[in-house]
């Protein structure tokens, strides 16, 4: 039996450990990561299967994307009211993407040249070139055969920055009539700040022109909600590149000011859109490229996206000179979406970071010519968030 000293010897002791036990501060749980899971699809192409990869982060936000095309399939983002829903058009099988006639681009990796170039022809130190007219007459995103319709590898990243894919391919000498082999990489990631960016890289070993980008079609109440005509959109341009009938822009740079090209000021799409004006009438609705209002070489905004009903916005910062608004004038109700869901007349919008179509062919627009020795380099961030 303890002694009344070792008794109280014990409840001393047992108050001087106390408080430092106390005095420790909790073991902090270890900061949340996107993840990203893989598996593989039973479609394949020209006998290899293609990679379906899902990229979630801990704020609700989920991305579905696969090695054809560098499609995104499905990304899911919650609305004011938690909820999350599919803000992109697409398919619910890859084997769709494969399917003729091709669908119109959804998701798709843009490249070699991202959007029109007149006539599929150009001249780079005094040859000319000539690349498949598969947009009559001219020649779009890459031609017959282009980024979007190939098989890419890729490879799946987890770090403290986000989940990722990167995608990798070398473009060859000759393919869909461009010039030189050109090394391309681009990296998809996923952030726990509800931030999907992209990276793109490229090198040549012979002068091309490159212009690469996103195809995703959004519509912010989900892919399934109807039109995007109630949508606001704001584009931090004061200027435009209209064109002719064939839209291909006829070089000049014209102010928004006064057209209904102005969304400097959050603007309702449906505003406007069927205003008799020739350029609207060009592009049956909106498929032009607006001149970003920017300086220096960092990101910097280009558009802002609200859906008012869900609450859901989408802000778009990036490297590039320019944005293709396009809002879904060429759907018409003939595709049936993820399902089984009718994509109809205007149900999705894209919003394409870019340099200027037709680059190779005017002098006066930024230069999308990589020689030997350069890097392509280029950057867009697509914020997501709901209020």
């Amino acid at each position: 039996m303890p002694t009344a000293f070792h008794c109280a010897a014990w409840v001393i002791a047992a108050a001087v450990i106390v408080p430092s036990v106390r005095s420790q501060a909790p073991a902090s749980a270890p900061p949340a990561r996107a993840r990203v899971t893989h598996s593989t699809s039973t479609v394949r192409v020209n006998g290899t299967p293609i990679e379906m990869f899902t990229l979630t982060n801990d704020r609700g936000m989920e991305m579905q994307v696969m090695s054809y095309g560098g499609i995104i399939t499905s990304l899911k983002v919650p609305g004011r009211d938690g909820r999350a829903s599919d803000v992109v058009l697409g398919f619910d099988s890859p084997q769709r993407y494969l399917d003729q006639p091709p669908p119109p681009y959804f998701g798709a990796l843009i490249g070699r040249y991202g959007n029109r170039i007149a006539k599929g022809k150009f001249t780079l130190d005094g040859h000319t070139y000539t690349l498949a007219i598969n947009n009559d007459p001219n020649h779009l995103h890459g031609g017959t055969r282009g980024f979007d319709k190939v098989l890419w590898t890729a490879i799946p990243r987890e770090s403290a920055d986000g989940a990722s894919v990167v995608f990798t391919r070398t473009s060859p000498d000759g393919e869909e009539g461009y010039p030189g082999n050109l090394q391309v990489r681009v990296t998809y990631t996923l952030t726990n700040r509800n931030e999907l960016t992209l990276d793109y890289h490229a090198t040549t070993d012979k002068a091309t022109p490159v212009n690469l980008t996103q195809h995703s079609y959004f519509n912010l109440a989900g892919h399934d909600a109807g039109d995007i005509l109630g949508h606001q959109l704001l584009i931090n341009a004061d200027r435009y590149t209209p064109v002719d009938a064939t839209l291909i822009p006829t070089g000049e740079l014209a102010p928004v000011q006064g057209t209904p090209f102005d969304f400097r000021q959050p603007t309702a799409i449906g505003a406007r859109i069927d205003q008799d004006n020739p350029q609207l009438k060009n592009g049956k609705g909106y498929d032009h490229n607006w001149v970003l209002n920017r300086s220096g070489s960092g990101l910097s905004l280009a558009a802002h996206l609200t859906d008012p009903k869900s609450g859901r916005s989408l802000e778009i910062r990036t490297t590039e000179p320019g944005l293709q608004f396009y809002s879904g004038n060429f759907l018409d109700g003939t595709i049936k979406g993820k399902g089984d869901h009718v994509y109809a007349h205007r149900s999705g919008l894209c919003l394409e970071t870019q340099h200027y179509p037709d680059s190779p062919n005017k002098q006066n627009f930024p230069s999308t010519i990589l020689k030997p020795g350069q890097n392509y380099d280029s950057k867009t961030v697509f914020a997501f968030s709901a209020k």
